[in-house]
């Protein structure tokens, strides 16, 4: 373990949806507790503590990495490889005819994914508009809004009048690879072996205890123990192979095409 003051813990600001329990399971109640600073918040803040120097690593959207020129932890992350459930784009027109989108201002891979596969598959390049994930109120001015991490895990897609698009179904429709969302960065040359292994060892310790993670963690927000379970075990991929990297590779060249990078700020 890593032994430190806490004047000199490093400070991680981690991801508040409950995608990210399994990864930090064993800091918030493991091992590795207490080891560093640690608090949650929305994905994109997490980028802005980065970028700010108010945080030293973050669980950070993929597209900070390549907009901040940061170090990723290897082998760990969020990703999926199909169908996600939890980054939604709801549609009142076909995707073709996607004029103007309201984007979850709490995202940021998700925004630069959304305009990528409308612009890749759908020969679309909307305005939008940043709102909360609210989406009555986001389609009340909008063609469509896109809705990530727990709103979307909520979203009741069974009495939705809406045309609903998952993007890790459509990017893996497009693309044929797994989609790679969010990695723990920092700063290059700021952290080293030592720092990976505690993210290693935390998550670790979450995925043996996934029953304790379902029956507290997502219990207490209120998804039922199915869903849940289904969501951790089958949707998200947490380590990361060659064919993530593949994916995460292919994104950011995308980005970089249809000017997603800057657009995702």
């Amino acid at each position: 373990m890593l032994t430190s003051s806490p004047s000199d813990r490093l400070r991680v600001s981690a991801v508040s949806y409950l995608n990210s329990a399994p990864l930090v399971w064993g800091l918030v109640h493991g091992p590795q507790q207490n080891v560093f600073e640690l608090r949650f918040e929305l994905p994109a803040v997490c980028a802005e503590s980065l970028e700010a120097g108010t945080a030293d690593l973050g669980l950070v959207p993929v597209i900070e990495v390549e907009r901040q020129g940061l170090e990723a932890v290897p082998g760990l992350g969020i990703a999926s490889d199909g169908p996600v459930r939890s980054i939604l784009l709801i549609s009142r027109v076909p995707a073709d005819r996607i004029n103007l989108i309201a984007m979850d201002e709490s995202s940021r891979t998700s925004v630069a994914l959304a305009r990528v596969i409308l612009a890749e598959k759908y020969g679309v390049k909307p305005l939008a508009v940043r709102k909360q994930p609210l989406v009555e109120v986001m389609l009340e001015d909008a063609d469509a809004a896109l809705i990530i991490g727990d709103p979307a895990l909520r979203y009741d897609r069974r009495v939705s009048p809406y045309l609903i698009y998952d993007l890790g179904g459509e990017w893996r429709d497009l693309t044929g690879l797994p989609m790679v969302y969010a990695v723990w960065a920092g700063r290059r040359g700021g952290f080293g072996p030592e720092v990976q292994a505690i993210f290693r060892a935390s998550f670790e310790f979450g995925r043996e205890r996934l029953g304790d993670i379902l029956h507290n963690d997502a219990a207490s927000r209120g998804f039922a123990e199915d869903l849940a379970r289904d969501y951790l075990t089958r949707r998200i991929v947490y380590e990361l192979d060659e064919r993530c990297y593949e994916g995460m590779a292919r994104f950011c060249d995308l980005a970089r095409k249809h000017n997603a990078v800057c657009h995702a700020v």
